[in-house]
C-alpha cells in the first residue's frame, strides 16, 4: 500500500487523472492566496477531527469524575459501616423503649437502663444502618458524623438546660419524681 490516497484511488480506477489535477491546481492556488494575504488555509477535516478529538476527551473527563466520584462514595460507605461493626453496643437484654426521631419519623430501640442514661447523657449515640439501629460510643459516632451526618443521632437532654431563669421559677413548687418514665 505505498503512494498517497489519491494514486490508490487512480489505479482502482475510482478517480480518473484530470479530476486529481484539477484538485491539485485548487490546493496550490489556496496555498498561494494565503502566502499573499499572510493567512492560514483552514483545513475543515482537520479543525473538525480536533474538535471532535476535544470533545471525547471532555466526554472522557466527566465519565473519570463521576466513576471517581463513586468509588470515593463508596469507600466512604464503607468506612462507615466497619466503624458501625467494630464499635456497636450490646444491646441484648434491653428492656427498656427508647423513642428518637429519625427522617421526621418517631423510631424506638430497646436498650438497658445504663444505655439509656448514656444516650441521655450523650456518651453513647444511634448509628442508622441498613437493618435497623445500633449503639456506638459518642468518639466513634463524630467520626462517622464527619463522613456522613444523615447516618448519626445525638439524643442528648439539652431541653432542660434550655429554660430561662424565670421560666425555673414556674415550675419550683412542682416536683418531677425521678422514677418517672416518659
Amino acid at each position: 500500500m505505498a503512494g498517497s490516497l489519491q494514486d490508490q484511488l487512480l489505479n482502482a480506477g475510482l478517480s480518473d487523472a484530470k479530476k486529481a489535477k484539477k484538485l491539485d491546481k485548487e490546493k496550490r492556488k489556496q496555498k498561494r492566496t494565503a502566502q499573499k494575504s499572510r493567512t492560514e488555509v483552514v483545513d475543515e477535516v482537520k479543525l473538525a477531527a480536533q474538535q471532535a478529538r476535544e470533545e471525547k476527551a471532555a466526554r472522557d473527563r466527566e465519565l473519570n469524575q463521576a466513576r471517581n466520584a463513586e468509588a470515593q462514595r463508596k469507600a466512604i460507605e464503607a468506612q462507615i459501616v466497619q466503624l458501625i461493626d467494630n464499635n456497636r453496643l450490646d444491646r441484648k437484654g434491653g428492656d427498656i423503649g427508647f423513642n428518637f426521631t429519625a427522617d421526621q419519623k418517631i423510631k424506638k430501640i430497646y436498650v438497658s437502663g445504663l444505655q439509656q442514661k448514656l444516650l441521655a447523657a450523650g456518651k453513647v449515640a444511634i448509628a442508622a444502618v441498613t437493618e435497623g439501629f445500633e449503639l456506638i460510643p459518642a468518639e466513634v459516632a463524630h467520626k462517622i458524623a464527619e463522613r456522613d451526618a444523615a447516618r448519626v443521632i445525638f439524643c442528648t437532654q439539652s431541653t432542660a438546660d434550655a429554660l430561662e431563669g424565670e421560666e425555673k421559677d414556674w415550675y419550683k413548687d412542682y416536683e418531677i419524681p425521678d422514677d418517672l418514665m416518659w
